[in-house]
This record gives structure tokens, sequence and C-alpha cells, in this order.
């Protein structure tokens, strides 16, 4: 140091800082009217995004998921419809076999998949009659899936061993009526269609007849044929070839339907008035598929169906086209799962 003297009173000491430690002020609420146009441009925006995802749709490969095995007749229609659709929507089209558990292999998969309109499937009462039976897997049709249309019914036909003493829907139920317990009747298994079919007739009619339920319908013709069993209830497309060729009789059709090649069967109805079961096919994408997507689709099928090829093809394998909007879907359902499930509850119809 240099020896200076520091006056000490004069140093400017500056005083200690405040530190405000307040919680700031939150800004001020919005609006009523603010928060009304926030949300509504949000929602405009979400839409708009939605929107144009959807008519990007499809940009790959869609596939139609199937419960049951190749060769029968929801795979034929399947892969019928998947062909015209893949013309129709410029996407390969493709039909996937998920074969069963009556079809509740192939719900399972499509009620998981993404709801993005690449995952449907084609589907039968099945599961609506699983579901009325208490099969505990049974989804919830109206829950877990997104209708999307209806797209073809499977009339369905009661054979006869050649040696039955009936021609026709009248003798049929003339024979049953006459002959209580004596006879007994083939359907592919315990909760099909075909099964639920006979037995409203036998409800109907007030006649009793044996149940023989098989394991899927490959080995009914030939029972009936061969008089293993004198009555079953097969497909139209199954039950019309084996007919002409007169390896057996058929008696009657379960609906009021009228087939190429056939048209001197009658339906049941002319002895059992209003008398109409048969098995509908309908596509069902997973719940939440966006409206959009279904109304694309939607509106591919109904072209498909509406174009006379398909009529053709459908016919000749004993198929008949029913298009039908999401909304006329969901009254078809709910009309089969009151039908199907009266059954099961008046006949006391219980799961294998």
């Amino acid at each position: 140091m240099n020896g200076a003297k520091v006056d000490h009173h004069h140093l400017a000491v500056e005083p200690p800082r405040q530190i405000d430690i307040r919680p700031p002020e939150e800004p001020p609420m919005p609006t009523a009217n603010a928060r009304r146009r926030y949300l509504g441009a949000a929602l405009l925006a979400a839409t708009a995004t939605g929107a144009a995802r959807a008519q990007a749709w499809p940009s790959r490969p869609i596939r139609i998921v199937v419960g049951f095995s190749p060769g029968g007749g929801v795979d034929a229609m399947a892969r019928l419809l998947a062909a015209r659709l893949s013309e129709q929507l410029g996407q390969q089209v493709i039909v996937e076999n998920r074969a069963g558990a009556a079809g509740l292999i192939a719900a399972d998969v499509v009620a998981r998949a993404a709801p993005d309109g690449y995952t449907v499937m084609l589907s039968d009462p099945s599961m609506i009659i699983a579901r009325a039976m208490g099969v505990a897997q049974a989804p919830d049709a109206f829950k877990a899936f997104t209708p999307v249309a209806s797209a073809f019914r499977l009339p369905l036909m009661i054979i006869a061993n050649n040696d039955f003493p009936a021609t026709d829907p009248a003798t049929l139920v003339k024979a049953l009526q006459a002959s209580p317990g004596r006879y007994t009747y083939a359907s592919p298994g315990v909760g099909t269609v075909q099964h639920l079919g006979f037995e409203m007739l036998k409800r109907r009619t007030g006649t009793f007849v044996v149940h023989l339920p098989y394991r899927g319908a490959s080995q009914i013709i030939p029972d009936v044929a061969g008089g293993q069993v004198p009555l079953g209830v097969v497909s139209a497309a199954g039950g019309m070839t084996q007919a002409r060729a007169g390896r057996i009789k058929a008696l009657a059709l379960m609906s009021p339907d009228r087939l190429p090649g056939m048209e001197g069967l009658r339906p049941l109805s002319d002895a059992v008035p209003d008398f109409d079961v048969a098995p509908s096919l309908f596509v069902l994408g997973p719940a939440g598929l966006p409206a959009p997507v279904v109304a694309t689709l939607g509106e591919a099928i109904r072209q498909v169906l509406a174009a006379p090829a398909t009529e053709t093809t459908a016919s000749a394998q004993g198929a008949v086209r029913t298009y039908g909007t999401p909304q006329q879907l969901t009254q078809a359902m709910t009309r089969d799962a009151e039908l199907f499930g009266r059954v099961v509850r008046e006949q006391g119809i219980k799961a294998d």
C-alpha cells in the first residue's frame, strides 16, 4: 500500500437487495367466449386431420378375417367379396382364416385390432348366439365392433334320406307330428343357426325330434344319404348338388328365398307361416372405426353387391345378396339377438 488514508465514513455501502419470494400472479382466466373459440379451433383441426387420414384410406392391403375353415359358405363369400373389393378399392384385400370356437377366435382377433380399417371380419350370427348361450369368451357384438354393412344370406335346407315319407314342407310337418320321437336330425353342432332353426321348427309345430350334433357339416350329407340319420340341416349350397343328383331329398328351405336351379324347393313358411331362419353374413370392424372409413368401405361393398357378376357367382354358391347400411345391420343384429336368445331360453340350450 502507498500509505494513503481511507475515509471509511465516506464509503458508499449498497443496502442488501430484497428478494420477492411471493408466487407470481396467475394470468387472467380466458373468457367463456375465448374458451369456446379455442375448443372450436382444436376440434376443427382434429376433424380436418381425421378427414385427411380417412381420405388416404386405403393405402395398404386390407384383411378380412373369417372364423371358419377354407371351403365353407362363409369362406366362399369372403373370397368373392375380397376379390371384388380389391378391384373397387385399388388395394389388395385378402382373406385370413382363423377357424375355431364357432367363430370366436376370429372375433377376438378383430376386436383387438387397431381401428384403422385394415382389419375387418365377415361374420355370421355365431357370436351373437354364443353370447345368448352364456359362453364366457363371447364378445358383445354391439360394443366390441363397428357395424359396416350387411352382405349376404346363406339359405338353409332341410334334407332327408330318400326313404323318408315326405317331399315338401307340408308333408314334412305331418310326418313329424305323426311320429313324435321317432326321427332324429343332424346339425353342424350345438348353437349353430342350423340347430336353432330346427328347434324353432319343433316349437312352432309341437313336434319332438332328437338332435344329433355333428362337429361340422361335412359328414351330414353322406350320413343322410346312407341312412345313418334320416334328417339334416345344411346350407343350400352344400345340399343342392346332391339333391339334384338324387342322392338325398331336399324337403324345404328355412327361409323364403329362391335359388337358381332349385325353383321347385319350397320354403317352410308354406306350412309354418312367417317362418324365416337363415344365417346372415355381415362386415364388422373393431370398435371406434372412423366414420369416413366406414362410409368408404360400406359404399365399396354396396357397389360390389350391386354388380350382376356378384349376383351370378353368389347364387351359384347358394347365397343371396343382402346389402344393408350400418344402421340396418345394427337392427338386423338386434333381431338375431332377440330371436336366437328366445330359442336358447325356451329350449334350455346349453353350450357344449
